[in-house]
Order: C-alpha cells, then sequence, then structure tokens
C-alpha cells in the first residue's frame, strides 16, 4: 500500500517518470513507464533490476546496440486483423525496420558469452521473427520506405510502361511550349504543370484560341488559362489508363501482403512488447548512468544498508551547477527499525526524509538506486508518507487536523513490513500537547515494529528515543561557529535546533534573546549547549583522523619508497658483481693472451736482446694499462648557505650526487638517479655545479697485438666475428689463433663458430679438430654445409 494518493508527487517521483518518459525512443516504451508501479515481490523486483543493471553494461561496454527504428506499430497490427483491410506503404515500411531492430536485438543479446546478460536473455527467449515474413516485406518495401519496381513482374511492366509514355509526353509538351513562347502566346518563363492529374501549359488568356486544346483551369486573376492541348489528349490518357493500373496492381499487392502479415500478429504483438521492454529497460539504464546508480544486495525482508546514497534528482539539479551533494549513509534493521532526526531548520532534515522515501519508491519499481556498491536493500509491503501541509478547506481540514488524520491511518494500518516517514513531527498545535501526542503515536509505531524515518524538534521524542530500544537519534550535523549546515547526517547522537544562537546572529536584540534564554530555562539552554560541545569536540576528533591518516599515507609511501631504494641498491649490486666478474675474467684472458704471445715473440727471435727488451716493454706497459683507475668526480663542496629545491646535494662522506625536489620541514626529498627518497636535511652539504650523468665508457685499452680492446662485454660481443680463416697458416701459428678465437667465442658466449682450414693435405683439419675435441666447452663438431665449403670448414658447437 502506497499512501496517501499524490506520494510520488510528494516525493520527487513524478519528476523521475518524467525523465524516464523523455528517455524513451518509442511510445511504446514511454506506455510501460507510465505504468511503471510500486512492487513488493522480492523475485520481480530483483529481476527487474537484473535487466536495468546488464543494460547499464552494455551501455558502459560502448557495444553497438541497436537504437533505431523504434516504431509502436499496435494500431497498424489492431487494423490488419481486420478482413478486408489493408496497410499503406509506410506502414509496412515502420512495420519492416521495427522488425529489423527486434532481430538485430535478440541476436546481439544471445550471442554474448554465457553467463553474461542472463536477464536480457530470458527476456527475449519466447520471442521469434519470422525470416520469411521480413524478406516478403522487404521485396515489396525498401529500406527508404518506398515500393521497390519489380515488387512483381506486372508491377515491374507498368511502371516501365508508364515512364516511357511520361517521356514522350515531356518531350511533346516541351515541342509545344517552346512554339507558344516563340509566338508569344505564353510567358518566356512558365513551365508545363498539372491540373486534375493532366499535364498541361500555361498559355496568356487573350491567346487562348490560338492553342487547340480543352482548358482545365485559369489563374485566379484571370490573365492565365491552363490548356491540355489536343495532340496530347490521347498519351495523356494512355498515362492516367497506366496509372490506375499501376495503382491497382499496388492494392492488389498490399492486400495480398496484409494477408500474410494477418498470420503472424500474435507472435508479432509479443515481439513489439518485446520491444517497448527493451526501450523502456534502456531509459532506466540511461538514468542509471546519469544518477551513477547500481543494484544493491535485494533481501526478502525489510532492510536498509545503504552507503553514500543521494537524492537523485538533487544530485541532477548540483551537477548542472557544478556543486557537490553530500551523500547520506542510513541503517535501518530488525534492532534500529526508527530513526528519528532532528536538528536546526534548513539543516537537511526534509531532503534526508525524501531521500528515504524517493530512493525505496524507485528500487520497488525495478530501478537501480544512487548508492556506491555494496550496499544493502529489502522489500517493504507498504510506504507511508507525512510532509507538507495538507490543509483543505473542502474538508473542513486545518494542518494539525490533516496530520492527525494520517497519524490515525499509520497506527492502525502500518505493521512491521511498513516503512513510515514523517515530517515536523507533532507540529502544527500547542507544543506541550502536540509532543504528547507525537510521543504516544510514537511509541505505538515502535510497538507494532513499524520502520521509519522521523524528523522532528520536540526534546521530548529525542529523549524518548534515547531511552527506547527499536528507535534511534540522529542530528543534522551544524557548524556553530559560523552558524551553518553542514548538510551531513549523523546517527547516534540527537541535534540541537540551535535557535538561540541563530536569533543571536541574525541581530535580533540582545535583551530578546536574552529574555528567550531565561524562559526557556537553565536545563534546555545547558542541553543545546551540551549538544555545541559534543559537536565541537565531533569535528575536532575528525579534523586529527584526518590528520592522522595523511600521516599515514605519507607513511606507506615513504616505507615503499625506502623498499624500492633497497631493491634498487640489491639489484644494483648485483648488477656490479656480474659486471667487475666478467671484467675480471676478461683481464685475466688478455693477460694471459699477452703473456703468450710475448713468450711467442721472445721464442721466435730466438731470445735476441733487443728484441726481448721490446716485449718485456711492451708487457710492462700493458701491466701499466690495466693498473689504471678510472678518475671519480670531483665535487666541491659548498660550506654555507641553506639547502632549497632544485640544489644539487651529496650525501656526508659519500660521493652519490642529487638533486633536491622539495623539502617538509626537517626533512628533504631528494632525487639520486632515477630514484626519489626521503633524507634529513642535517645530512645533506650542497655541491657546486651540475648532476654528474653516469657515463658508459667506451675506450678501449690500446696494446700492439691481440684481443685487448677493452672490458666492455656487449662491445666486444658486437665486434666479435663467428667465423676464423687460418688457410695458408703454418700449424703452430694457426692453433695460436685458433686458441685465443675459442677463449674469446667461450667467453663471450657465441653459440657456434667456424674454422675455415681448406682441405689440402689435410693437416689443418687435423690441428683444429684435435684442439677442439680436446676443450669440455665444445659440445659437438662437424663439416660445413657442402655449398659453402663441406670439409674445407669446421663447424663447432658450444656449450
Amino acid at each position: 500500500m502506497i499512501y496517501p494518493e499524490n506520494f510520488e508527487i510528494k516525493i520527487g517521483f513524478a519528476q523521475v517518470r518524467d525523465m524516464l518518459s523523455e528517455l524513451c525512443l518509442s511510445p511504446h516504451g514511454r506506455h510501460f513507464v507510465a505504468r511503471m508501479a510500486f512492487l513488493n515481490r522480492h523475485d520481480l523486483v530483483q529481476r527487474l533490476l537484473e535487466q536495468t543493471k546488464e543494460f547499464k553494461q552494455l551501455l558502459e561496454s560502448d557495444a553497438e546496440i541497436p537504437l533505431q527504428h523504434y516504431f509502436d506499430v499496435t494500431a497498424y497490427l489492431d487494423r490488419a486483423t481486420i478482413q478486408g483491410t489493408y496497410l499503406d506503404v509506410q506502414d509496412f515500411f515502420e512495420i519492416k525496420m521495427s522488425l529489423r531492430t527486434i532481430r538485430d536485438s535478440l541476436r546481439f543479446i544471445s550471442s554474448a558469452e554465457e553467463g553474461t546478460y542472463e536477464a536480457l536473455k530470458a527476456l527475449g527467449a519466447n520471442v521469434t521473427v519470422e525470416r520469411e515474413l521480413i524478406e516478403a516485406l522487404d521485396k515489396v518495401v525498401d529500406d527508404a520506405g518506398a515500393v521497390r519496381d519489380d515488387a512483381t513482374p506486372e508491377l515491374q511492366r507498368l511502371k516501365r510502361d508508364l515512364i516511357a509514355q511520361q517521356s514522350i509526353l515531356r518531350k511533346q509538351i516541351q515541342s509545344i511550349i517552346r512554339h507558344a513562347k516563340n509566338e508569344g502566346w505564353t510567358p518566356s518563363d512558365v513551365e508545363p504543370t498539372i491540373r486534375g492529374g493532366r499535364l498541361v501549359i500555361p498559355v496568356l488568356a487573350e491567346h487562348k484560341r490560338r492553342v487547340k486544346g480543352l482548358i482545365h483551369d485559369e489563374s485566379s486573376t484571370g490573365q492565365t488559362v491552363y490548356i491540355e492541348p489536343e495532340s496530347i489528349f490521347e498519351l495523356n490518357n494512355d498515362i492516367k489508363d497506366l496509372s490506375n493500373a499501376y495503382h491497382r496492381e499496388l492494392i492488389r499487392i498490399l492486400v495480398s501482403l496484409t494477408n500474410t502479415l494477418r498470420n503472424h500478429i500474435p507472435e508479432l504483438r509479443k515481439a513489439y512488447q518485446y520491444l517497448g521492454l527493451l526501450d523502456f529497460i534502456r531509459a532506466k539504464a540511461v538514468f542509471a548512468r546519469r544518477v551513477e546508480a547500481t543494484m544493491p544486495t535485494l533481501h526478502k525482508y525489510p532492510l536498509i544498508k545503504w552507503t553514500q546514497a543521494v537524492h537523485p534528482l538533487l544530485y541532477l539539479a548540483h551537477k548542472q551547477l557544478g556543486k557537490s551533494i553530500v551523500p547520506m549513509n542510513l541503517e535501518l534493521t530488525q534492532e534500529q527499525r526508527i530513526l528519528l532526526i532532528s536538528g536546526p531548520n534548513a539543516g537537511g532534515k526534509s531532503v534526508s526524509l525524501k531521500t528515504v522515501g524517493l530512493v525505496q519508491y524507485m528500487l520497488q519499481c525495478g530501478m537501480l538506486i544512487p548508492t556506491e556498491d555494496g550496499s544493502e536493500a529489502g522489500i517493504f509491503h507498504d510506504i507511508f508518507i507525512d510532509i507538507g501541509d495538507e490543509q483543505s478547506i473542502e474538508n473542513d481540514l486545518s494542518t494539525y487536523s490533516s496530520h492527525l488524520t494520517n497519524m490515525k491511518k499509520f497506527v492502525t494500518v502500518a505493521d512491521k513490513k511498513s516503512l513510515v516517514l514523517i515530517d515536523e513531527f507533532g507540529t502544527g498545535t500547542e507544543p506541550v500537547l502536540g509532543g504528547a501526542i507525537a510521543e504516544a503515536v510514537l511509541q505505538n509505531l515502535n510497538d507494532s515494529k513499524v520502520y521509519g524515518v522521523i524528523t522532528t524538534h520536540y526534546t521530548n521524542l529525542k529523549n524518548f528515543a534515547e531511552r527506547t530500544p527499536g528507535i534511534v537519534n540522529g542530528a543534522m550535523r551544524y557548524d556553530h561557529k559560523n552558524l551553518q549546515p553542514l548538510y551531513q547526517l549523523e546517527i547516534g547522537k540527537p541535534g540541537s535546533s540551535f535557535a538561540i544562537e541563530i536569533a543571536r546572529k541574525i541581530g535580533l536584540p540582545k535583551h530578546i534573546v536574552d529574555k528567550a534564554s531565561s524562559l526557556v530555562g537553565k536545563d534546555k539552554i545547558r542541553y543545546d549547549r551540551l549538544l555545541e560541545e559534543l559537536e565541537t569536540e565531533k569535528q575536532e576528533l575528525e579534523k586529527k583522523l584526518r590528520e592522522a591518516s595523511s600521516l599515514e599515507l605519507k607513511l606507506k609511501r615513504n616505507v615503499k619508497d625506502y623498499q624500492d631504494l633497497k631493491n634498487y641498491l640489491e639489484d644494483s649490486k648485483q648488477d656490479i658483481m656480474r659486471e667487475a666478474k666478467g671484467k675480471a675474467k676478461l683481464l685475466l684472458k688478455d693477460a694471459n693472451q699477452k703473456i703468450e704471445s710475448t713468450i711467442q715473440q721472445i721464442k721466435q727471435s730466438q731470445a735476441a736482446k733487443e728484441e726481448t727488451k721490446q716485449a718485456r716493454q711492451e708487457l710492462e706497459s700493458f701491466a701499466t694499462e690495466v693498473r689504471k683507475e678510472e678518475p671519480r668526480a670531483a665535487h666541491k663542496r659548498i660550506a654555507n648557505g641553506a639547502i632549497k629545491p632544485g640544489d644539487n646535494v651529496a650525501l656526508i662522506g659519500q660521493d652519490s650526487v642529487g638533486q633536491v625536489v622539495g623539502i617538509k620541514g626537517k626533512t628533504a626529498e631528494v632525487l639520486f638517479g632515477g630514484l626519489k627518497t626521503i633524507v634529513k636535511v642535517d645530512n645533506l652539504e650542497r655541491i657546486e655545479g651540475q648532476v654528474a650523468t653516469k657515463q658508459k665508457k667506451e675506450k678501449a685499452g690500446e696494446s700492439a697485438e691481440g684481443y685487448t680492446r677493452g672490458m666492455n662485454i656487449t662491445q666486444r660481443m658486437a665486434d666479435f666475428g663467428s667465423t676464423l680463416d687460418i688457410r695458408g697458416e703454418y700449424a703452430e701459428n694457426a692453433l695460436t689463433k685458433l686458441m685465443n678465437f675459442t677463449d674469446e667465442a667461450i667467453m663471450l658466449g657465441i653459440p657456434e663458430i667456424k674454422i675455415i682450414h681448406g682441405r689440402g693435405n689435410g693437416v689443418l683439419r687435423q690441428v683444429v679438430r684435435d684442439y677442439l675435441y680436446s676443450i669440455p666447452e665444445v659440445a659437438s663438431l662437424g663439416n660445413e654445409a657442402s655449398e659453402r665449403g663441406g670439409d674445407g670448414a669446421t663447424m663447432a658447437v658450444l656449450k
């Protein structure tokens, strides 16, 4: 039960209904909007909510949903049921295009992945659109709404003959009118026209006897007459006959098509009901997107557990003005059924009450509600509301009498499945008596286990709620310092009306305010003052909580930055160790190669003094080059001056240099390389000049011979060639080159090498293979492909 009859107007649902109607694409959709009503069946409400939720998901996915040709053809179907009638071309065009939309919508939804859009799939489960019917319609009417010339062979012939005769007629009439213009019988700027369905030419009245023919009409001034020349009588007659024949054939086609349509009318009515429902659901989904509505968890019993709920109409109005709205959290359960809201005037009490009524009514009409995800809601069987001035001259009712009439309805009809909404409870009569009656009514409603939201200023009701199980106080928060409402609902404590404070702020004379305070009494003033102090403490506590949350967030961010820095240093350490080991291996290899080269040189010179001395000098030069350390960048410290954002700094006692991003108190945010970290200002010292960037030194160590081009592994891999040609070499020299080449390939991780030794007498081939067989890092040996040298080259696969 919904009470009173103008409930929808009182809570604003009439405006919501109007908005939905405007969002519909068809009269059929608007018909469903008009029929939308309050439901108390859980399964039905659940199904409607799921349909709207799924369509909202479709809209949010930017899918190409068929949204054209939502025609309402109910009147055409009604006319088609009558034997002997036929529909015209435009009727069939709308039927054809809307049936195509129905078919495309069914295909679109049914082709979705399994487990998605199940409610929308169920909606169209019993809807069918016969393909033969659409084909029959398409054969007669094209997509522009015109009759196809080839609808039947006879119609095509008549159309062709009609066009041919009209072409002949145009040629003859042009010849006649050209002659008449030359003779001056007709104005020079006129063209042939139609009168009585026949082609005629305009002729000046004084020359009408010059043109033989039949006069069909004259102008309003009588200066021009319209004559059908005698020479085109037969052509006009032929065209008229063909036109009549064409019209008769078209009617025959339309009658036949109507008879075909008549056999499908029962399933077509289902299909168009489906189209109207889709339009209706789409309108609800579009509205849900506008107010950011969601689907709550729906229970079968009465319940309200809303998070961040807003009044949808107020939300849209504020959104249009670029203003924010204060949401509300509300909970009505079996243990806490009635909420008694108090607070100052214009503080938001009535808006909160209307929000509850409108949002719950929307929900039980199958609409998504403007709350956050995770909200819960239940089903009420009745909603009663008492709001506004119901004074009636006709019924001899005062404002208070109308309120009492409503209270009578509430206490006699409302039960544990009812939601009661009362605004300004007890007002309209003498305060003491009004407060007493209101308290008695409230007790009765509470004894009946009714759910409700009630607003009031009466202290006796606040005290009653405080000591009565099932009822909870709520307050609209108020900034008592600036005497401005905050529009925030706080559940758990009563609110003050701040009447004395507001009177003092707006400038009511002091002696009047003081007199009012004395009349109220010390207890009432003390009570309001206590509420005021509680509000102050609440605001201070919230401020401290916000500060604590901000500090906690900052701490988490700092801990994350520290962890990132730690991980960065660990990764850097591993990279440095790997690079150092690689350099050490290459250094050792280069040193061994240099020593072997020196020994080989001494052997070849047979220990000649000068050659030996030169070889030793080259070896010592190489050793000196290896021992050289890269010079560290020297940074000049600046002793004085405060550190500020943008300064280059270094940690005291370290060489790492960074740049200050920002300073907060005694800490600074410093960018070292690509990593930000928080450092105490006392641990930093300013550095002169720019922050040095890390450069990869690609300078290679120089030497007379051998594989000594530096320590950069990447560069050496890029320079390394995987083929060694030793053809024509002595066996000893070839072996030395092979050893150096193989060691280098293994060090750089080359997967496969090729040694070209030629065929000859097979000595070099044997030396190469014997040496490679002796190396554990060689996985396999083989000949090169025959087209690339065959057994004149050896391929070695390295591990």
